[in-house]
């Protein structure tokens, strides 16, 4: 057998929809485990990200440092990256935040006292800082793979983990497309 493919998988900014239609593989997932292992994951009780991840699965959209600060780590530590869903490729319902601004953002989550803390600002501490506009990640790292969907369907994914696992092109525009 072949070494097996090192893979991660996060969500950033969207609604863990796509890691939902992940599990929906049901069974599929044990024929996948005979080609890859899972590093890191929502599913992985892994702290850190690591070194040497083959492909990383990336569902959500970038809207706060410290989903940029993570991405780039990502980038850095994977040969290959695949922005899965919507949210990863066009920032999708997360972008929404883009026409009110951040300030609007933090007044309506945290009140009047959004920025009079001790520091002058919202508990950044605690909460990650807000961008001042929510990016899809391609505008921030280079993607490998686009794979659409809200929420991308489980079958989808199979179709496509299995073609990259086997070195096949595949059709994504025969499998799902936006908001499908």
């Amino acid at each position: 057998m072949a070494q097996k493919i090192k893979v991660a998988t996060i969500w950033l900014d969207g609604c863990s929809g796509c890691h939902m239609s992940f599990l929906d593989m049901d069974e599929r997932l044990v024929e996948l485990s005979e080609y890859m292992d899972v590093l890191y994951s929502p599913y992985v009780d892994q702290k850190e990200f690591p070194e040497g991840v083959d492909l990383t699965i990336v569902e959500g959209a970038l809207s706060s440092d410290h989903d940029v600060e993570m991405i780039k780590t990502i980038r850095q530590n994977s040969k290959k990256i695949l922005a899965l869903g919507d949210c990863a490729i066009t920032g999708n319902v997360s972008t929404m935040k883009n026409l009110y601004g951040t300030r609007a953002i933090m007044e309506t989550g945290y009140g009047q006292n959004a920025d009079h803390n001790e520091s002058g600002e919202y508990p950044h501490l605690v909460v990650p800082k807000l961008l001042d506009r929510v990016h899809p990640l391609h505008e921030i790292v280079p993607v490998d793979y686009f794979v659409p969907g809200c929420p991308t369907p489980a079958d989808a994914i199979y179709t496509v983990l299995k073609a990259l696992i086997e070195g096949k092109e595949v059709n994504i525009s025969q499998l799902t497309r936006f908001g499908k």
